[in-house]
């Protein structure tokens, strides 16, 4: 296998090659970079240093198969724009696998959810109402992101039910302040016809590691509630306002 350097001249024009060749895929297809730089660094290196080894851009993501060009060929090793990406995962997924192609759309969705993220995971809270509506999309949501959707519900920007799924004796323990409910999962098919007229808005459900809440939101979209949000990894995770009985 060749080695590359990184830092010589040989691969740093191929690297200025490559972005100009990613360039001109983006104006053809109409897409977009990925809002990640890092993500576009990585894979344009990896075709960049694939296009020196082999002669052509292979997608960094996957394996080469083949020793020579024929067996290569053969293999059917995917090349940039690679066919399943311009086929299938870009229009259905909104980027390709190795994520460098990116519809607008979805570039304009990962930078608001970037935004979002910096701003729950830096305990700055004070989402915008927009950006609240957003998170509250999420299916799965970890515990500083709960804690900024408690406050801007406490604002009057969003409206959604918090429901504590473990037993009674967990809850009496400790629960997280602005729970509505307790539905324990022992007597979940019970308990959650007390919540149906909920089915059309938002809930959002716990337990003590995310793993009941977890299948408690598979039964409950089952049923035929719209949007169930999962803390994960449950209140263990969450560092808000937590209190007793």
């Amino acid at each position: 296998m060749q080695h590359i350097d990184m830092n010589s001249d040989e691969f740093q024009a191929e690297m200025e090659k490559t972005t100009k060749f990613v360039e001109k895929v983006n104006k053809q297809f109409g897409w977009v970079q990925n809002p990640n730089e890092e993500v576009n660094e990585g894979v344009t290196m990896g075709l960049a240093r694939n296009k020196l080894i082999y002669g052509k851009r292979f997608c960094p993501c996957f394996m080469v198969i083949g020793e020579t060009k024929e067996e290569q060929k053969k293999a059917d090793n995917r090349i940039c724009p690679c066919k399943p990406a311009i086929e299938k995962e870009i229009p259905e997924n909104g980027l390709c696998h190795c994520g460098i192609f990116c519809t607008p759309e979805y570039a304009a969705s990962q930078t608001q959810h970037d935004t979002i993220e910096e701003i729950v995971h830096e305990h700055s809270k004070g989402l915008t109402k927009e950006q609240a509506i957003t998170l509250l999309q999420e299916e799965q949501l970890d515990g500083d992101e709960l804690e900024a959707l408690l406050e801007a519900r406490t604002l009057g920007m969003i409206e959604f039910t918090l429901l504590d799924v473990r037993e009674f004796m967990e809850f009496q323990m400790g629960h997280i302040v602005g729970t509505d409910a307790l539905v324990p999962t022992s007597q979940f098919y019970a308990k959650i016809e007390e919540h149906n007229d909920k089915k059309k808005r938002a809930v959002i459900v716990y337990c003590h590691t995310g793993s009941r809440s977890f299948q408690v939101q598979h039964a409950m979209k089952s049923l035929g509630f719209e949007h169930v949000c999962n803390l994960r990894p449950g209140i263990i995770s969450y560092a808000g306002e937590v209190q007793k009985g």
